[in-house]
């Protein structure tokens, strides 16, 4: 017992440093401050009416009214029945957000590279690496923490899978089979996905090794394993993927039906995004220098460039106070490269670069290929169109390559590669596997690609670069007569920036390749390079990491849990308790398009996966201030403003909650249904497309599917009678058969609806409304959101926590059984 404490006690004091690192880079969380991240803010707004529903009932609804007319929660923070990966996540994650998530950066990498047989002293110090790594900070203060989330477990995924290679099959597959339960429950399925192309890598160079070594057969068994492994993982996290699956097809994500774009001319058809949407953010074919010097391209979009830049003395030259140049400056397009707009640079640091090109010239055999082969896959297929042919191969052909936008995330690969390389670096100049010239050579040759690289950098960068960025244009005409002054002095900061870091990154490879000589050359010792290469990582890669989230970027916590505040027209609407819509065409609105989602049923919101015929429809008719399809959507306020004051408009048009009409049309194509609510009296006629009735729709009454008319009298009445986001309760009255349109979205999968206590079909109407056909008479009409894809996942779910949880004893018991043995 003594032994195995002695043993354990290094990963424990290891263990406890990550914690201390994480909450002392993020210390206002000790003070109670949270970070204000700009995507977990409209998150709050689109997900405050469920959060509220669950505090009033203790029950989860899956499906929410207060964005884009409604939605499925499935993509929004929705908690299932019998998740139990999800609560070990919980566990897992103990420290206070963000530290949470740098904690388990740490945690995974550290565990990896102890499955790779390396010291404990080297796994931290490659542990501190990839945590920061300035991609991984930025997109925990931006709010990206689902991203964040996932990309925190690919190490511990790998980890397992190699410990299954190695023939470890117990652990192996039951660290394999928890890691990606985990994985897949963080819920970024585009970085699980690149995962999986990293795996497909690692895979192929273990397999080619295998046919060399004539070890088939383990290899496959180990394969074997890991299929079951991902199996018990899907099942882990049944629900969410059923449900994600189901709702993806009706998303944005999935197949369009419109063959046309909203000025008419002719849509690229798709079974994804399309390929302009995939590549908007494509990583510059200039921009893989930023890995190595932090603000090659000027750094982010917005760069604090201080009182000495030129842009600061440019405000001042042109009559502005000191004040106003300063804050001028804080806020900078410095960034002239390819992209749109750029947070910060995907900085891996100047110190690990160098290390992993050391490392190319001394690590030999699969780890060393499939590291650098998904390095450079991420690498390629990050740059986008800008490197065309790749990327249109990989959508055209890849399967679910085009079901994600942003490629140039794919990078978080580069990120996970690179450093475990470096390590190997050190690793190979510590043993002796290696003379002391051939590792003297490789230093030569590291220092020369590196340092050599900076320096032709800093002599000749005016030759090679001319700082001008793809905005410059627009900058230049938005000052008018003092454009050109302004963009000349952006272009002065931007080669400041340049000079700065390159000289930055040139030290630090200097210093780093006289670390590593002196080693050679029995100057030094071991745990001194260690100490030594702890000191310059840190300071190299958390100076980037401060210039963009720091303490600055915490606020109390009432503002994270109550970011937005309700104004005269909120509070003017909110005193009206029924049931409509709202669309915000305040400039505030546009700023935070998921600020009116946190007090109201909003036509509005903030999110990647939106369902995909309101977005279609709102794109062609609301965005248009179509008023016809604003009130089938019974939308019944406006925020204005005018001269800075908001104010509530009220729609008196709004056609309500239900309404029957005296005529349904129907139309051949959803092309020719969207376009017919240009000119559609929604609240007489209702039209439907070609295949979503049937001739025999209620009671056995024949329905001709071309055209119906209904008598509607005065008396034909629905009413809304109680609401909430799951549940919807009506009143009916009519004299004679009739149909009636809803103002709710409909979706296919989870409503049903009860006439009495008949279940009776919804139909589609008016592209995106429900529809029902009502018998004469008095009737009680019920919309109930009971999805059954959520019983169904959470049947699986449990049965497969079940399973590995026997599996788990199981292994334990033999392992316990064969040491005693």
């Amino acid at each position: 017992m003594q032994f195995s404490i002695k043993k354990f006690l290094p990963h424990l004091l290891v263990l406890l440093g990550f914690v201390a690192i994480s909450l002392v880079y993020f210390s206002p969380v000790l003070q109670g401050k949270k970070i204000y991240q700009s995507d977990i803010m409209h998150y709050i707004g689109m997900a405050e009416q469920q959060k509220e529903f669950k505090a009033s009932t203790g029950q989860e609804t899956y499906w929410t009214n207060s964005a884009f007319g409604g939605m499925p929660t499935y993509q929004l923070g929705a908690r299932y029945p019998h998740n139990y990966i999800k609560k070990l996540d919980a566990v897992l994650r103990f420290l206070p957000r963000p530290a949470d998530y740098l904690f388990i950066y740490f945690i995974g990498f550290y565990i990896l590279l102890l499955c790779l047989r390396v010291d404990y002293k080297l796994a931290a110090l490659g542990a501190l690496a990839f945590g920061f790594s300035t991609y991984l900070i930025i997109i925990l203060g931006v709010g990206h923490n689902s991203k964040a989330h996932a990309i925190a477990y690919m190490p511990l995924v790998l980890a397992g899978i190699v410990l299954t290679f190695r023939q470890k099959y117990i652990v192996g597959f039951l660290l394999t089979a928890v890691a990606l339960g985990l994985e897949i429950g963080a819920n970024h399925f585009q970085m699980t996905y690149y995962l999986m192309l990293l795996v497909l890598v690692l895979g192929s160079a273990y397999l080619v090794d295998a046919f060399r070594k004539k070890m088939l057969p383990h290899f496959f068994k180990a394969v074997g394993l890991m299929v079951v492994a991902l199996v018990l993982a899907i099942g882990l996290n049944a629900t969410n993927i059923l449900a994600t699956q189901e709702y993806v097809k009706e998303s944005t994500r999935g197949q369009s039906e419109l063959t046309i774009n909203p000025d008419g001319s002719t849509k690229e058809v798709t079974s994804g995004l399309s390929k302009e949407y995939i590549t908007e953010y494509s990583y510059g074919l200039t921009e893989t220098f930023n890995l190595f010097i932090p603000r090659f391209l000027g750094g982010g979009s917005g760069e604090d460039v201080g009182k000495d830049s030129e842009i600061y003395k440019f405000f001042k030259n042109i009559g502005a106070t000191p004040v106003q140049a300063l804050q001028e400056s804080q806020s900078s397009p410095t960034y002239w490269g390819d992209q749109t707009i750029v947070e910060a640079p995907a900085y891996v640091g100047a110190v690990i670069i160098f290390l992993f090109v050391f490392a190319l010239c001394l690590v030999r055999g699969r780890l060393k290929w499939w590291l650098v082969g998904g390095t450079l896959l991420s690498l390629l297929l990050s740059y986008g169109k800008n490197l065309g042919f790749l990327t249109d191969f990989f959508i055209d052909y890849v399967p679910l390559y085009n079901k994600f936008r942003a490629v140039s995330s794919i990078q978080v690969i580069v990120e996970l590669c690179v450093p475990i390389l470096a390590i190997f670096g050190l690793v190979k100049l510590f043993n002796d596997f290696d003379n002391d010239e051939r590792k003297l050579k490789a230093l030569k040759i590291a220092l020369a690609i590196t340092g050599g690289l900076a320096l032709i950098f800093l002599l000749f960068k005016s030759t090679f670069f001319d700082f001008v960025g793809v905005n410059d244009g627009y900058y230049r005409q938005a000052y008018g007569e003092y454009g050109q002054g302004y963009i000349d002095a952006l272009k002065e900061d931007r080669k400041a920036f340049f000079t700065e870091d390159t000289l930055r990154t040139l030290g630090l490879v200097l210093l780093s390749a006289g670390a590593i000589f002196m080693f050679i050359k029995k100057k030094i010792s071991e745990t001194f390079v260690i100490g030594v290469f702890a000191i310059l990582i840190l300071f190299d890669l958390v100076g980037v990491d401060r210039r963009y989230v720091n303490t600055d970027n915490f606020v109390s916590a009432f503002k994270v849990d109550k970011p937005y505040q309700a104004n005269a027209a909120d509070l003017e609407i909110l005193e009206d308790k029924g049931h409509f819509r709202v669309l915000d065409i305040s400039t505030e609105g546009s700023r935070a398009p998921a600020r009116a989602a946190y007090f109201h049923n909003s036509l509005s919101g903030y999110h990647a996966a939106k369902l995909k015929r309101f977005d279609e429809l709102f794109d062609f008719h609301i965005s248009k201030n179509n008023m016809n399809v604003l009130n089938m959507l019974n939308t019944k306020y406006f925020i204005a403003e005018e001269q800075g004051q908001v104010f509530p408009y009220v729609n008196e048009d709004a056609n309500g909650n239900g309404w029957f009409v005296s005529k349904t049309r129907r139309v051949e194509s959803a092309n020719e249904a969207i376009i017919a609510l240009d000119s559609l009296n929604t609240s007489k006629e209702a039209i439907y497309e070609n295949r979503v009735f049937g001739d025999e729709i209620l009671y056995g009454k024949k329905v001709n599917r071309f055209a119906r008319k209904y008598k509607v009298d005065s008396t034909a009445t629905i009413t809304l009678t109680a609401h909430q986001p799951n549940k919807l309760v009506y009143k009916s009255s009519n004299t004679n058969d009739g149909f009636a349109v809803f103002s709710e979205m409909y979706y296919g999968n989870g409503w049903i609806a009860t006439i009495g206590e008949k279940e009776v079909p919804i139909q589609r109407v008016n592209y995106t409304l429900r529809g029902l056909q009502i018998p004469a008479g008095n009737h009680n009409i019920e919309f109930k959101f009971e999805p059954q894809v959520v019983q169904t996942g959470s049947m699986i779910a449990l049965g497969s926590s079940v399973v590995f949880g026997l599996l788990l004893l199981m292994g334990i018991l033999y392992t316990f059984k064969k040491k005693a043995d």
